[in-house]
């Protein structure tokens, strides 16, 4: 659902903020595809979610060996555009690369 209002250019504030909400709560059930998805869409529709992004450096760290050179990619995109330092889960990702 936040892929599809970013691809589509609107920034629904409640939505994104239940999302991410849910998203923290759920984050370990989340594949490697839905944690890239997940941080590429709150960046690309602008929508600040620092906790949310924690959450998924976190457990993208944890999982780094699960994660296609793409979904990595996207990961590091979303990360930088949103302006969120996450040097730990960069770290990692550069030694997974």
């Amino acid at each position: 659902t936040s892929w599809a209002f970013a691809t589509a250019g609107v920034a629904a504030e409640t939505l994104f903020g239940a999302i991410a909400s849910e998203a923290q709560r759920r984050i370990v059930e989340f594949k490697p595809q839905n944690m890239a998805n997940t941080v590429w869409a709150f960046a690309t529709a602008g929508v600040a979610a620092e906790t949310l992004f924690g959450a998924i450096a976190s457990e993208a760290q944890r999982r780094i060996a699960e994660f296609s050179a793409q979904q990595l990619t996207n990961t590091l995109w979303a990360f930088a555009m949103a302006g969120v330092a996450a040097r730990t889960l960069f770290e990692a990702i550069a030694t997974q690369a």
